[in-house]
């Protein structure tokens, strides 16, 4: 069942995702080859609670941090460990917020130092997939055409568009109604509505869109070891129309980046 918020509702979650979208602004400070994803799990975790709310993801399901860390081939769920990041990584880092009663919950992919042009567009096309899926996310659509314009794009490069693996709605709980694959068909699944909140998130492959789970319960990998891209943001569906609670902002003011990609989703 899909469950409906009020205004004031999405207020509040739009204090939860930008406390998620402020803690990857000050992670994306600190990847840099060397350092841990420990240490960076550490620094995210003291700055959600600075701000008066809880891990979203720390014990949920049993999950063991406060950030899902998944370098390279890993997709999602990676478990942050002791390992130095190396120049030419990227790191998919997945972040939850709970405050107020409410979940915050995006993500994004990191280039540690320099990295391939190959695995640069990787990036590049997975992040405008994940904004031609907003698009679709609009009054009188459904789920399949968030699933197909995320699809098309990617697999029109010749990317693997993981399948096991999807969005959600968002709210109360971390994961509500109604499951938002970044595959489908158009005019297909569940209609949108006014007052939704889902949390869109392309998990893209370099190579195959098959995976595999590491012994630990929670690894996700490419079954090809080649790298994969995941990029998440937290929209509510406001007068019909797609609508950010999370931003990227906050990255891109660490790393120096001048972007306008948002302003049509920004709230009026």
């Amino acid at each position: 069942m899909i469950i409906i918020k009020n205004k004031e509702q999405l207020e509040l979650m739009r204090e939860s995702a930008q406390i998620v979208s402020k803690t990857l602004g000050i992670i994306a400070k600190e990847i840099k080859p060397g350092v841990t994803t420990l240490q960076l799990d550490k620094i995210a975790e003291e700055y959600i609670r600075s701000e008066g709310a809880k891990p979203g993801f720390l014990g949920m399901y049993g999950f063991p941090n406060s950030l899902c860390m998944s370098p390279n081939a890993q997709v999602v769920h990676g478990i942050p460990n002791d390992k130095p990041l190396e120049e030419g990584d990227i790191i998919s880092v997945d972040c939850g917020a709970f405050k107020n009663g409410y979940y915050g919950d995006h993500a994004y992919t990191f280039e540690v130092g320099e990295v391939s042009p190959e695995i640069k567009k990787l990036l590049k096309v997975t992040k405008e997939s994940l904004y031609k899926g907003i698009r679709e996310f609009k009054l009188g659509n459904r789920v399949g055409d968030v699933g197909y314009a995320i699809q098309k794009h990617a697999e029109d490069h010749g990317y693997g568009v993981v399948r096991e693996l999807v969005g959600h709605g968002l709210g109360e709980e971390m994961h509500e109604d109604p499951e938002m694959p970044n595959y489908g068909k158009r005019g297909r699944g569940k209609k949108f509505v006014e007052g939704m909140a889902v949390a869109i998130e392309p998990m893209i492959n370099l190579g195959t869109k098959r995976i595999k789970q590491l012994r630990d319960g929670w690894t996700i990998l490419t079954a090809d070891g080649k790298v994969s891209a995941h990029f998440e943001h937290d929209v509510a569906l406001v007068d019909g129309h797609p609508q950010l609670l999370s931003t990227f902002d906050y990255i891109y003011e660490s790393l120096g980046i001048k972007s306008e990609e948002e302003d049509e989703f920004r709230k009026k």
